[in-house]
């Protein structure tokens, strides 16, 4: 795999996760805490509401607390966005509604002031890298993050203006609240004309649920205050009975069936959910009136009871996934410690390149498979888990990118080797041309490794030019043995001729014997088995002719000795030999030499020239016995000369 490819497979590794830190400059906070998503473990348990006709000694019960859902993550997508186009989403999400774009905002900051940080990243790095001290490093001015700061500062206005309309709307709801309640108080205390104000404290109630929100730190304070209201209302309006007592039927079996939801959320596999729905029951009963005033604390226990039951789970569940959160936090920490000690300094090698990339691969993969951590905790971690991952396959495509270089290279004296090969292929200079090719066998062997598409074909190639030399010069090796064996026979003819000669004793016989001499000069190599065994044998029949046919001067015996009248001393016989064996030694101990090295590089390379390399051992064995008995006459004569 490529590092290019290698490097962007991280790119997913954490596609959902909330990168939220920027750099600490004075933009940092602007938006803060308009856009802050609470995490769901902030959120308080449901608080559990008291009866609204509970007596008011009872009422002293906390009026239930309100609690924010878990907020959803934004689902939006900004993978691949660059700084001005994150500034453009900023403008357009600036146009709509604050309150719409809380979520957005924060995203779009995050991923923003993410890029900006890898920029001054890199521009810290260039400024050290030239010398400079680090204290002394400014990062230039940036005019997408001037236009995102201003463009923050509008929201940030927004949000407060709208924040202070908010909160004027809740304090005009809690005046209009306070007055419902006096006109419920003043009708309670009228107990003249009491029966008379029922549906208006009816409608007082309902206007009093659809007045909106209060302030928070109000909120508690005048639901009690409407509570006991009402309730006194109740417990002194004397109405007809059978009208209080069907809105009392009413009430309990509504809110005996909110017992029963809420009893049911107990069975409910997603606590999250089973939460969310008791929030809503909760809304319900307090929207419900009061019942018979002897059910009150009953309904209200089971009510309750119910209620607490799923706080519980809802507490527990965010406890352990708190404890999921730190033991994921853990194992990505030893992640993060694992690649950070895996070194490329000793990495040399395409394969050992690759297995060390195998590495990172699998702990990527073991990063993919393990939870979240905290939300905080989670960002640090991936960004430094991240960051090896980059380092390596940045380092991976720079050795690349230089191995590519040396690649070329070496395929272009591995081609130039291939040229002059096939220029000497057709030689016949054999002793020459095989030392050239030995020559270049050798020079292939130094040069580096080549791009792997090239690798076989330039080899096969250089192996073709190589291989078709030597099996020519095989054939003619194969040529040479014929002619040897020819000039044998030939030299058998004369041995036989010489002997008949010598026996018939003509008057001629004299000359003829030269004449078979001088035959005998020109008949070229024979076999160097039979090379002594024949030579010996005319060598013989030359003396005995010299003798019996009483021939004077000088005795040419070919095969490069000479021998001289048959009262000629020893010794000079002998160092005449001794000089042609140790010329033929020398040339077979060069012949030896040449093989030899020959044999080294076909063995190493070579897969189809299995039929030359058996060759050529039988030409090494064959050269080593011939060098070991010329080495055993030399020493003979040696001998024979000390004597």
């Amino acid at each position: 795999m490529e590092p290019r490819e290698q490097s962007e497979s991280m790119n997913n590794l954490e596609n959902d996760q909330n990168l939220s830190t920027e750099p600490q400059n004075e933009a940092q906070e602007v938006v803060n805490e308009e856009v802050k998503v609470e995490a769901p473990e902030a959120e308080a348990p449901a608080a559990e509401a008291p009866e609204a006709e509970a007596p008011v000694a009872e009422a002293k019960e906390a009026a239930p607390e309100p609690v924010e859902e878990p907020k959803a993550t934004p689902k939006l997508d900004l993978t691949g966005k660059s700084k001005s186009e994150l500034v453009d989403m900023m403008r357009e999400a600036a146009t709509r509604p604050i309150e719409d774009v809380k979520d957005e905002v924060q995203a779009i900051k995050a991923a923003f002031f993410a890029l900006r940080r890898e920029e001054m990243s890199q521009e810290k790095e260039a400024f050290l890298a030239n010398g400079n001290e680090e204290g002394d490093f400014v990062p230039k001015e940036d005019v997408d993050e001037n236009n995102l700061k201003e463009l923050l500062n509008v929201l940030k206005e927004r949000r407060t203006e709208y924040n202070a309309a908010q909160e004027a709307n809740r304090e005009a709801n809690l005046a209009k609240k306070r007055q419902i309640i006096k006109l419920i108080n003043e009708i309670a205390n009228d107990p003249d004309n009491i029966n008379r104000q029922f549906n208006r404290v009816k409608q007082l109630q309902q206007e009093f649920k659809d007045a909106g929100e209060v302030p928070a730190t109000a909120d508690t304070e005048i639901w009690k205050e409407f509570q006991r209201a009402t309730e006194r209302f109740y417990d002194v309006l004397k109405v007809n009975r059978e009208l209080r007592d069907y809105d009392f039927k009413k009430n309990l079996e509504q809110k005996q069936q909110l017992c029963e939801e809420a009893e049911a959320l107990d069975e409910e596999t997603d606590i999250v959910t089973a939460f969310r729905k008791l929030q809503e029951l909760h809304n319900k009963w307090r929207e419900i009136g009061p019942v018979a005033k002897e059910l009150r604390e009953e309904l209200w226990a089971r009510f309750k009871a119910a209620s607490s039951a799923i706080n519980k789970k809802y507490q527990t569940f965010f406890e352990d996934r708190k404890s999921k959160e730190k033991e994921n936090a853990d194992a990505k920490t030893e992640l993060c410690e694992k690649i950070e000690q895996i070194t490329t300094d000793n990495l040399k090698t395409y394969a050992q390149w690759d297995e060390v990339t195998k590495q990172i691969i699998a702990l990527q993969e073991d990063w993919k498979k393990l939870g979240y951590a905290s939300r905080k905790a989670n960002a640090a971690l991936f960004a430094r888990f991240r960051k090896s991952c980059d380092d390596f396959f940045a380092k991976k495509a720079e050795f690349y990118k230089t191995m590519k270089d040396e690649l070329s290279s070496n395929l272009a004296k591995k081609i130039d080797l291939c040229e002059r090969a096939e220029a000497l292929m057709e030689s016949t200079e054999w002793k020459e041309a095989t030392d050239k090719f030995v020559e270049m066998q050798k020079e292939w062997k130094t040069i580096g490794p080549v791009v792997k598409k090239h690798s076989d074909a330039v080899w096969k190639r250089f192996i073709a030019a190589c291989d078709h030399f030597f099996e020519q010069k095989k054939k003619q090796n194969v040529n040479v043995h014929a002619v040897e064996h020819d000039n044998l026979k030939a030299k058998k003819e004369v041995i036989a001729t010489l002997k008949a000669t010598i026996e018939e004793a003509a008057e001629d016989a004299a000359q003829t014997v030269r004449n078979l001499m001088d035959r005998w000069q020109e008949i070229g190599h024979v076999p160097f088995k039979e090379k002594d065994k024949i030579y010996a044998q005319y060598r013989e029949l030359v003396d005995k002719a010299f003798e019996t046919l009483n021939m004077r001067g000088s005795r040419s015996s070919g095969e490069g000795s000479s021998r001289g009248p048959r009262q000629s001393s020893g010794s000079d016989r002998g160092l005449s030999e001794r000089d042609r064996l140790v010329r033929t030694y020398e040339q077979r101990m060069s012949e030896l030499k040449t093989f030899e090295n020959n044999m080294g590089f076909l063995t190493a390379n070579t897969k189809s020239g299995n039929s030359l390399v058996q060759e050529m051992e039988r030409r090494i064995a064959r050269l080593k016995e011939e060098i070991a008995e010329l080495e055993q006459k030399i020493k003979e004569l040696d001998n024979a000369d000390a004597q």
